[in-house]
């Protein structure tokens, strides 16, 4: 495992999320009920999740309206069994830390 900090607990209000580049990857990171870590891109064209209206643990992509788990990445409309990468995130006492 290589943790590595990406952000200071502050820098993610509670019910929202921002998007982190690490090591060249897009991750998206929600702040609801605790820390979640996804690929930040939608399998259908690749557009970003983290300006999608969050509801729960239900992000709704914001091009096409696709609905992910934020909680397991798993997609919840058309295409069973896509999920997008989960990554271990973790808050410690200096900031979020992600291990990707």
């Amino acid at each position: 495992m290589v943790w590595k900090k990406v952000a200071e607990k502050g820098d993610i209000p509670a019910g929202k999320s921002k998007e982190y580049n690490v090591d060249g990857k897009r991750i998206a990171i929600f702040n609801q009920d605790g820390y979640h870590a996804l690929d930040a891109l939608c399998v259908h064209q690749d557009g970003s999740i983290v300006p999608g209206k969050l509801e729960g643990y239900i992000v709704e992509c914001p091009l096409h309206f696709w609905h992910y788990n934020i909680k397991t990445g798993e997609l919840l409309d058309y295409l069973k069994g896509v999920k997008l990468q989960k990554y271990p995130i973790e808050a410690r006492n200096d900031g979020i830390y992600l291990d990707a």
